[in-house]
Parts: structure tokens; sequence; C-alpha cells
């Protein structure tokens, strides 16, 4: 059977494909931004492609929480003006930067990577709920600082609110306070299109689980 034509070169063609694989980049998007590439400079349109290869090649996991970085430790977990007792549990580095963004908490955190999805086949052990409760195990020791709270803030939908759970019954051994964020934030969001003021106040009043 033979393929059928298109007007576009080869080259344009697989990069039309490869933009629109993009979330939420439809057909019309993807061409715009080709013919956007195609006027641009050459230098301008090649950094783009530098700049993709470089986060591939550079951007890591944090060893310590597990946020993304270019380095073994995170900025966060290198400041030591951060409060190391308190540990803010988040699902992805994109809730991480929303919540930095309110300027509200001076803790670190703990990125899960993900949230308990068994209809996903997505278990405890894709997490790192491990390396979480070593984390707290070891404080205290080395110069680590003991942890004396966990603040659980998972998304307030289904997934989120299990996941919660589950941690909370992993942790109830561990001696240290367990809480979860203030309902501020509507159940069935995502903390990252949350606005500022509903994160700080979630963070301000957050209560004990």
């Amino acid at each position: 059977m033979a393929k059928s034509k298109t007007a576009y070169s080869a080259s344009v063609q697989q990069l039309l494909e490869l933009f629109g694989k993009l979330p939420g980049v439809g057909a019309r998007s993807a061409e715009r931004m080709v013919f956007h590439l195609l006027k641009a400079d050459p230098a301008e349109a090649l950094a783009l492609s530098d700049a993709i290869r470089a986060v591939k090649t550079q951007v890591r996991h944090c060893s310590v929480c597990y946020n993304l970085c270019e380095a073994q430790l995170c900025d966060i977990c290198e400041d030591p003006s951060r409060d190391g007792g308190i540990i803010c549990l988040v699902e992805q580095p994109k809730d991480l930067l929303q919540i930095e963004s309110t300027g509200a908490y001076r803790g670190v955190y703990h990125v899960l990577l993900g949230h308990l999805s068994p209809l996903d086949g997505i278990g405890p052990e894709h997490l790192t709920i491990e390396p979480l409760l070593e984390r707290i195990a070891a404080g205290g020791t080395d110069g680590r600082p003991v942890i004396r709270e966990i603040i659980l803030a998972t998304n307030p939908n289904m997934d989120g609110d299990g996941t919660a759970l589950y941690l909370q019954s992993r942790l109830a051994e561990a001696n240290v306070s367990i809480t979860r964020l203030a309902r501020g934030l509507p159940t069935g969001a995502q903390i990252e299109y949350s606005n500022k003021a509903i994160l700080s106040d979630a963070i301000s009043g957050r209560t004990k689980m």
C-alpha cells in the first residue's frame, strides 16, 4: 500500500509529529512552533536543541529528597537556613515548586515521584517511601537532623488521600508528628494549579492526623 503524501519535507514532518506528542499540543500548535523555528535565527533554534539535550543529560534526582537538580544535592537540601527537622512530602517536583513559590514554608521536602494507584499497577515499591523511612530512621546520626514532623502534602483527591492514609500507617511507629495540609485546597484540585494564597493558608492551617 502506497504511503500517503504530505506537503512537508521529511524533517519538518518528523518535527511536527514530535511536537504533537507534547502534552496540550495539537496539530495546529505544533505547526505554529515548527514554522516559528524555521523563521528563527539558527543560533536561537539550535539553543533550544542544546537546552533539551542538557535537561536530559544533566538533570537528576537529589540523593536525599528526590527533587530535580544538577548536582548530588538540590539547593533546598544544601541550604543551612532550612529547618531539616520538618519534611513536607509531595507527589512531584512541580508540587514542591508551587509550595516554594508561597514563601510560607522553610522546612525541607521529600518527593514521592508519584502516588499509589493500584488500578494502574503503581504500588509502594514504585514510590520513594523506603528512602523516606530510612531518612527518618537516620535522623540524629552522622550530623543529620532529627525529624520532628512530616507534612503530608499529597494532592487532595482519591489517589492522594489513599497515598496519605498508607503513609500514615507506615509512619505510625516513627516518633514524628504527622500533619496534613489544611483543606484550603479544594478536593479534586491539583497542587500545581493552586494559587499562592490558597497554598499559604493550607500550609499555615495544617492539622494533625
